[in-house]
């Protein structure tokens, strides 16, 4: 494979991975950080998950529904949904994922503005809505009225993009395992988002990493939510697919 002189520098050969073999990025977490993001009294995220819980009770303004009011018993009536996104929402045809889904709901059901992506308060109900989830595998649909999607996602996933005219596709099958930067490139997939990621110093969802790879490449970043995430996002879930849901997961 060849790579532009300016990866190449910051690369640092290891073993080869499997790549064959999809597997979870905490698979390549060192032994003291994984140990911390199992334990829920030592990761960080578990502060949102505990918030989304109170939002998740919580009364809207002027009267309104709770999210429990619908979804009673939360962590058996909606253990195994995160698991379905993103998915063709059937009334409109579009690609939803789990925090378009609760803006459909926050908006069409309980008629209250949008929470709007990285908002403390969308973080913390997708991944207390992702944390019911936790050790269940994915399993998206990839074929009827999701395929177009799926292809696009696929599509995206392949093409060169930006000044470093690199595809997702090449570092996250064909460099997992080597370092960049002092981290080390997985198969990308997205099963422990929302995120507490070291470098961030807080959580963050799915589509704020894909941005930062696309500034990575020097590349267009997209809208949170636009239609190119959204769609690369249903490829890496269905990429992942039989891999366990880790929200909230943490990485470096």
């Amino acid at each position: 494979m060849r790579l532009s002189l300016p990866l190449m520098g910051l690369l640092t050969v290891m073993a080869p991975a499997q790549a064959d073999e999809i597997v979870s990025g905490s698979t390549f977490l060192s032994p003291e950080l994984r140990r911390q993001q199992d334990d829920p009294t030592r990761n960080p995220a578990w502060f949102w998950v505990d918030q989304g819980r109170d939002l998740f009770a919580a009364k809207r303004s002027g009267g309104g529904q709770a999210c429990l009011d619908c979804h009673a018993d939360p962590a058996t009536s909606l253990r195994g949904a995160a698991t379905h996104y993103p998915q063709v929402d059937p009334s409109s045809g579009k690609l939803l994922n789990l925090e378009g889904r609760i803006e459909q709901c926050r908006v069409e059901r309980q008629q209250q503005p949008a929470f709007g992506y990285e908002t403390a308060e969308m973080l913390s109900l997708t991944a207390y809505i992702a944390s019911l989830s936790r050790g269940l595998p994915m399993s998206v649909r990839t074929d009827g009225p999701a395929q177009p999607f799926f292809e696009a996602g696929k599509a995206f996933y392949e093409r060169r993009q930006g000044q470093l005219n690199l595809s997702c596709k090449q570092c996250h099958d064909g460099l997992v395992g080597q370092k960049l930067r002092g981290d080390t490139i997985s198969h990308g997939v997205g099963t422990g988002y929302p995120a507490y990621r070291l470098e961030w110093n807080t959580v963050g969802s799915l589509h704020r990493r894909l941005r930062a790879c696309s500034l990575g490449v020097r590349a267009t970043q997209f809208d949170y939510g636009s239609p190119e995430y959204l769609a690369l996002e249903l490829y890496l879930a269905g990429r992942a697919k039989g891999l366990p849901v880790e929200t909230p997961a943490m990485r470096r």
